[in-house]
């Protein structure tokens, strides 16, 4: 077990409220709000309260399930179209990491496949099927982090880039689980963590995550990747994804692309690391991936006491990045390790 247990995501009591860790005021202050109204769950979502792709699905679940127990419609046909308006809001919160739309189709397609029954029963199934969503990330969590642990050793110094355990997703995480399957069991492992700026999700939850299980922790500057990389101290670079293309390429919190230049540089091998919820076989390649441009606040007066920049100058600041299949050593889900095949792609079984 890990040394404290992390329930980011659950309902209250009767199920009519979301109970989330908001990661908004970690490690500062450790804090649950509770939800029930649409808007509250859209801005939970759109502001990183809630975030981790696939802590997002799962919250967007049990979010559908409590909007649907407020519902008061007497046909089928309104209480489909209401959940479906329900749906789209959500899923227009964010528009990169697919599990939340993935997780939102799921539910609807649950909807769309008990019509014969009465809307008690359906919102009673929606219910059990957030439930199956949040273990099955349990389930896979614990595969991929086994499966990550095969690729390193005793002694290995990880860089890690945003936040990808237990708090982004439901236990052990993706990218951190490995580091943390192995320090549970003993191994020697040292984590250097890319602080991840403007957000700083590795300085605010992974060092807050590590650090609490007992991991040996070194916080570095974004712009420090480098160095650290030279002097030898890392011998793999994990990192979690938000979408994963069709042919291998993948969308992560911005930053990730230059890691991946870099560990290609000093010879270190690049590992993602996530669901096969994850891919998204419709999307052909990076190309293909929206990313997310977040308001220019966050660059310029978040985290700080004053503005730390003139108040007319342009800003971009786009919330992800793509890394080029060429530059991953390997793809690690629930089903296994995926390397490259001919022309760097990948070729996902998702059966396997």
């Amino acid at each position: 077990m890990l040394k404290e247990e992390i329930i980011n995501v659950r309902l209250n009591d009767d199920g009519s409220k979301v109970i989330l860790l908001d990661q908004t005021l970690l490690p500062n202050k450790t804090a649950y709000i509770e939800l029930s109204a649409a808007e509250e769950m859209h801005e939970a979502i759109y502001s990183l309260r809630v975030r981790g792709a696939p802590a997002i699905g799962i919250f967007a679940a049990y979010a559908l399930y409590v909007l649907a127990r407020q519902m008061e419609v007497n046909t089928y046909e309104e209480f489909n179209e209401k959940i479906n308006e329900y749906s789209k809001y959500l899923d227009s919160s964010r528009p990169t990491a697919v599990n939340l739309s993935a997780q939102l189709r799921r539910m609807i397609a649950l909807v769309g496949r008990l019509s014969h029954l009465s809307i008690s029963k359906i919102v009673e199934a929606m219910r059990e099927e957030a439930d199956d969503i949040y273990n099955e990330d349990v389930e896979m969590c614990r595969a991929i982090s086994e499966h990550g642990l095969t690729l390193i050793r005793d002694g290995f110094g990880i860089m890690t880039q945003c936040n990808a355990g237990p708090i982004a997703t439901s236990k052990y995480g993706t990218g951190l689980g490995p580091i943390l399957l192995g320090h549970e069991r003993g191994m020697n492992l040292s984590a250097y963590i890319c602080e991840t700026r403007p957000l700083l999700q590795g300085a605010r939850l992974t060092a807050h995550e590590l650090c609490k299980a007992g991991v040996d922790s070194t916080l570095i500057c974004d712009n420090m990747a480098s160095i650290v990389m030279k002097e030898g101290k890392i011998d793999a670079v994990f990192a979690g994804c938000d979408r994963v293309a069709r042919n291998g390429d993948t969308a992560n919190k911005v930053g990730t692309s230059g890691l991946a230049i870099l560990a290609k540089h000093y010879g270190i091998p690049f590992y993602i690391l996530g669901p096969s919820t994850t891919i998204d076989m419709d999307c052909a390649s990076g190309a293909d991936i929206e990313i997310e441009l977040r308001k220019p606040e966050e660059i310029k007066e978040m985290f700080y006491e004053k503005p730390m920049a003139p108040a007319d100058v342009k800003c971009y600041n786009p919330s992800f990045d793509v890394t080029d299949n060429s530059l991953i050593t390997a793809i690690i889900t629930e089903n296994g390790i995926f390397k490259p095949k001919g022309n760097n792609e990948f070729i996902f079984d998702t059966n396997r």
